[in-house]
């Protein structure tokens, strides 16, 4: 029996995943979104407003899930974290299970998680394609981003696994530092390389 091979999306913060991203859905690989699956159930009418309320009151409204509210209960505590992922794991692991299902004749398929190597994501995907581009490029993006300081920057950074140990993880890396055309040339001939290979066995 064969099933698509899974392909997991990651890269620090500033880096072009979400580009990158919609780059592989413009050539037909379906991506799985699990930071867009969060806000969807988190958002107005989302499947786990319920349960997240339930759990921590108040921190839900009529536009979902007020993050400044949540925030300040979960922030700092391990324990008030962990209770908020056990909600939020199992949920997000039913879309992705329901998304394979969904795409099972496709040659490939995309997992675009954020914090791939931080949270032990790698090893439930066949290969890790991570997005980087040279440490200035990133300061930058990140710093012309709305509300964004370089002491929130450096906050982020520091909950992120360094990116030259990211490249190093990597089975395939996309350089978002050249201009778009190259990026796209590169995420193209990646594409061509992975459907060659075809499904991968189970």
């Amino acid at each position: 029996m064969t099933r698509p091979l899974i392909i997991g999306l990651t890269g620090s913060i500033g880096m072009g995943k979400s580009t990158v991203a919609a780059m592989f859905a413009a050539l037909g690989v379906p991506v799985f979104d699990a930071d867009a699956e969060v806000r969807a159930m988190q958002g107005p009418g989302g499947a786990l407003l319920p349960a997240i309320e339930a759990a921590f009151p108040g921190s839900t409204g009529p536009d979902g899930v007020d993050r400044d509210a949540l925030g300040q209960k979960v922030f700092g505590d391990r324990a008030e974290l962990a209770r908020l992922e056990a909600i939020m794991h199992p949920a997000v692991a039913e879309s992705r299970a329901a998304f394979l299902a969904a795409n099972a004749k496709s040659p490939l398929v995309m997992f675009d998680i954020p914090l791939l190597f931080e949270k032990g994501g790698a090893a439930s995907v066949d290969r890790v394609v991570v997005v980087s581009a040279p440490a200035d490029v990133q300061r930058e993006r990140v710093l012309n981003r709305p509300g964004m300081s370089e002491e929130k920057f450096a906050r982020i950074l520091a909950l992120q696994m360094p990116d030259a140990e990211k490249r190093a993880r990597a089975d395939h890396v996309i350089d978002t530092g050249q201009p778009l055309a190259g990026t796209e040339a590169d995420v193209a001939a990646l594409v061509a390389r992975l459907r060659r290979g075809g499904h991968a066995a189970t």
